[in-house]
């Protein structure tokens, strides 16, 4: 009985560490959700291979651990790869960004949204799935009268984007051609400052190479950028994926460390990030929080707090 309990833990957990190493040798878009998801289930294959040297003390189950152990230990590293200190909170100037996929059928909470980016004193706020704000689209217009989305240069209101001042410069459009204008670029002057603001939803990383191509042509975009940068979205993918780590890379960007988690909601703290915020220099990031009420979302949404180095 004792041999065939590790034979079943030796074999399941071989095939999850495979699945995790395949990433090392190839790139296959198909496995790329457990890419994401590689420090949670390391962890779970470390509990594997320390279960089966419990049932069995076997070469192959310390084989199975280090490798466990090796794995896990390398997508923590790849997770603080692109990471820098935040500035100290007391850093002036100081700024703020809203960001949030609020889910595209939440239109029960479109009030409370609303609410909460009403009393957030962010200086501009980053929507996605937006179609429940058009409805609160007159309270928002009095604190922030300028937009791009819901009406004004693209009809629906799938991404989103205010600001509280005017826009120096600002476009829209797609990143592929899976998905219609879930790319903006704003410029926008704050007390002299200029900065630029962009957006993005990518495609989910595990339908064809859609999610990659994405990130090719948003880095091409924003590698034009002249301005201080902060970049927000939605993209499906922690930044442990091969594809992140290799836009983050060429686009010069940075994140804090540990990012909050914003998905699934029902994971709380132990979910993974798929919804970031990253900053180019000399913009530097003080703090990113998360909103911890989802307000009907299936993401939690970003406070970010940030400031511009001298």
């Amino acid at each position: 009985m004792r041999d065939t309990v590790y034979c079943v833990i030796s074999v399941v957990t071989t095939c999850i560490l495979g699945i995790l190493a395949a990433r090392y040798v190839t790139h296959l878009w198909i496995l790329a959700f457990f890419e994401s998801l590689q420090t949670h289930i390391g962890i779970a294959c470390i509990v594997g291979a320390l279960l089966a040297l419990a049932v069995r003390r076997h070469w192959y189950a310390i084989a199975m651990l280090v490798v466990a152990i090796v794995i896990t230990g390398h997508s923590i590293v790849l997770l603080q790869a692109r990471a820098e200190t935040p500035a100290p909170a007391d850093a002036q100037p100081s700024y703020r960004l809203l960001s949030f996929n609020i889910d595209g059928d939440n239109f029960s909470n479109s009030e409370k949204i609303a609410d909460l980016v009403l009393n957030s004193k962010a200086d501009v706020v980053e929507m996605f799935e937006a179609p429940p704000m058009l409805s609160q689209m007159t309270r928002l217009a009095a604190v922030y009268p300028y937009r791009i989305g819901c009406g004004v240069m693209e009809d629906n209101c799938d991404s989103l984007l205010m600001s509280k001042r005017p826009f120096i410069s600002q476009s829209i459009g797609s990143l592929s051609g899976l998905w219609r204008n879930r790319f903006i670029l704003a410029t926008v002057d704050i007390d002299g400052q200029k900065i630029a603001f962009a957006s993005a939803h990518l495609s989910k990383p595990y339908f064809d190479d859609f999610h990659a191509d994405e990130l090719a042509a948003l880095s091409d975009s924003l590698n034009a950028v002249r301005e201080p940068l902060l970049l927000a979205g939605d993209f499906n993918a922690a930044v442990v994926e091969p594809d992140m780590q290799a836009f983050l890379r060429r686009s010069n960007l940075a994140h804090v460390f540990p990012e909050p988690a914003t998905w699934p909601i029902e994971a709380g703290a132990l979910g993974i990030a798929i919804d970031h915020v990253f900053a180019r220099p000399p913009l530097q990031l003080k703090s990113v929080r998360r909103i911890e009420d989802a307000m009907g979302s299936n993401h939690y949404g970003l406070i970010t707090d940030f400031t511009i180095a001298r």
